[in-house]
């Protein structure tokens, strides 16, 4: 197999792979992602388990959310992309959870004061009113975010470097003030780098499709040339290496719980 035709089937693997939900056994093999040290998936299941109401933010397809063995009675789960409404449906509801499509920007669609616990990992964006106003006083936030110039070895490879105010957004010191401003105390923040591996250039063009705000509009087509130059450097080198940052953040709602 010659090198252009290595190259045009990965692509062309990358590009036919689905890339709803939030399941990534696609990479198996062929990049990998060091996880951070706090392990959201299980401290937020011990946290539901504690609660009668809690709500999943921006949950894809659920399937962290579903990765909990227990529920609290109230389980509901909001998410924006039609597709990942539906698999998160499907995954949800035989466990009695509610699954509210609603876009990520705007309002949260229920009452002040509606649950005791608010999750969400890795949103867009968290709207810190919204939590604060659906949450009942003495309620939790708990959430794993994005951080600040995250993966953008990657990034900057497509878009070139990146202005200092791109690079400092999703900055945790800023989460924690804007958490503060909308009333929540904040009682837990932890900052993780992560290195990350692309062993083939198929993985690349998955991350891309799939993660679509790192390199906003990405398309094979687009950015050929900077695909084949990194496939050329990935088949020399073995693998392409980037560093992904995250943060972990948990804020309270003054008062006791009812």
């Amino acid at each position: 197999m010659t090198a252009d035709h290595a190259f045009e089937e990965l692509v062309r693997e990358a590009v036919d792979a689905p890339v709803d939900g939030w399941d990534f056994s696609w990479f198996e093999g062929r990049a990998t992602e060091e996880r951070p040290p706090w392990g959201y998936a299980r401290s937020m299941a011990a946290r539901l388990a504690r609660v009668s109401a809690a709500l999943d933010v921006q949950t894809g397809g659920g399937e962290v959310l579903g990765s909990a063995p227990v529920f609290p009675p109230l389980t509901v789960a909001t998410e924006g992309w039609p597709p990942n409404v539906a698999k998160a449906a499907a995954l949800l509801h035989p466990r009695g959870a509610v699954v509210v499509a609603s876009p990520e920007d705007a309002p949260l669609p229920f009452a002040d004061a509606a649950f005791d616990l608010v999750t969400s990992r890795h949103p867009v964006r968290t709207y810190w009113h919204e939590i604060a106003r659906v949450l009942r006083p003495g309620g939790m936030y708990f959430s794993q975010q994005v951080g600040p110039a995250s993966a953008f070895e990657l990034v900057e490879h497509f878009l070139g470097p990146q202005p200092q105010e791109v690079r400092r957004a999703r900055d945790a010191r800023r989460a924690r003030a804007e958490a503060e401003i909308a009333g929540l105390e904040v009682t837990d923040l932890r900052e993780a780098r992560l290195r990350m591996e692309f062993r083939d250039i198929g993985a690349v063009v998955h991350f891309l499709r799939k993660v679509i705000w790192m390199v906003p509009g990405f398309t094979v087509e687009q950015y050929a040339d900077r695909l084949r130059c990194l496939h050329e450097r990935i088949e020399t080198e073995g693998a392409f290496v980037a560093h992904s940052t995250r943060f972990l953040i948990e804020a309270r709602k003054p008062g006791e719980r009812g």
